[in-house]
């Protein structure tokens, strides 16, 4: 019997769905009244799905998204602001494609950040390199690799990253040396990748926060060009649920 040599050699070669659709096949009697060209076909579809939720469990886990979360699980029944027609606009990846940006604002509570990793994790679906980062967290990571002599590493992750997601936008101070590091950053995306950001300020509130008027003007300036608004509002979800409401 050439069966387990075969499995074998499927599996050495890494066609792991090929292989497991293979072995189902044999364990079907009634397979054998299918063709060759149907049972072949059946064989190459598993084996591209193997492969493509693969890559897509490797994309995931790059991004390291804050929350599991899908558009398809978006809740349109709060008066929030959210609309079914610019979510499913966003769902189809043209902004990813043309490298713009999605700006998503609103009170604590309202969303934002289950609404940013939906976005992204359909961007991984559409075959997008995601990241996401935690604004603060960021910040902190560009402080320490200016120590340690990591900056241009880091510089490079996110310029290679086709969405990159920065959430809580303001939340905490920086200081001018890191407002001009998210300055370059922007600045190696610009034409290269989308930037999805959100923030409990008000977008026309954003030049306030940065000391430096020059540097907000460009800040603003690569962000607020081309963006997609998304301005959510009302009350807290999480303290809804809380109330059971």
């Amino acid at each position: 019997m050439l069966n387990e040599p075969t499995m074998h050699k499927l599996y050495a070669m890494k066609l792991n769905g090929l292989a497991e659709a293979y072995e189902e096949q044999r364990g079907q009697p009634k397979m054998a009244s299918l063709s060759f060209d149907e049972r072949f076909a059946m064989l190459v579809e598993r084996q591209w799905l193997w492969k493509e939720n693969r890559a897509l469990a490797t994309r995931l886990q790059y991004a390291s998204l804050k929350e599991q979360a899908c558009v398809e699980d978006l809740d349109y029944r709060d008066a929030r602001g959210l609309k079914r027609a610019a979510i499913d606009q966003l769902s189809s990846g043209d902004w990813l494609q043309y490298h713009q940006n999605v700006l998503i604002t609103g009170p604590t509570g309202t969303g934002k950040t289950f609404l940013a990793c939906a976005l992204a994790h359909k961007a991984c679906r559409n075959g997008y390199r995601a990241v996401y980062y935690y604004a603060p967290k960021l910040f902190r990571e560009l402080h320490l690799a200016h120590a340690d002599g990591s900056l241009p590493r880091l510089f490079k992750k996110l310029a290679k990253a086709q969405l990159l997601v920065i959430d809580d936008w303001g939340l905490s101070k920086i200081d001018d040396q890191q407002h001009r590091d998210f300055l370059e950053i922007l600045d190696d995306r610009h034409g290269h990748g989308a930037t999805l950001i959100t923030s409990q300020f008000p977008v026309n509130a954003w030049h306030e926060t940065i000391p430096d008027p020059t540097v907000a003007d460009a800040l603003l300036d690569r962000l607020i060009h081309s963006a997609h608004r998304i301005e959510l509002k009302g009350e807290s979800m999480r303290r809804r649920k809380t109330k059971g409401v």
